[in-house]
């Protein structure tokens, strides 16, 4: 599902607008993207949590010349499902 069919899916579901609910959806997906930016959490209830984890330096192999090259250390987000959505998937 794309974000497109998601706010098909949600305008069905609510009566509401398509271009409303665009607009929720986006504003909702800035506002936990400049939460992970300034190092929050996010945890939706009964769906999961967003968080920011830590890679560290690490050596790696160019593919093409075998060649080692370090990787450098990064940020990346990371999603972790709750309880509640696993059991959801699973039934």
């Amino acid at each position: 599902m794309n974000k497109t069919e998601l706010v098909n899916v949600v305008a069905a579901e609510t009566g509401a607008q398509k271009k409303a609910v665009d607009a929720i959806i986006s504003a909702t997906l800035e506002a936990i993207t400049a939460a992970l930016k300034e190092g929050d959490k996010v945890s939706l209830i009964g769906f999961g949590t967003f968080e920011v984890k830590e890679a560290a330096e690490r050596e790696g192999r160019n593919p093409k010349t075998g060649e080692t090259i370090k990787i450098a250390a990064s940020k990346r987000p990371a999603f972790t499902a709750s309880k509640v959505l696993k059991d959801e998937v699973n039934a």
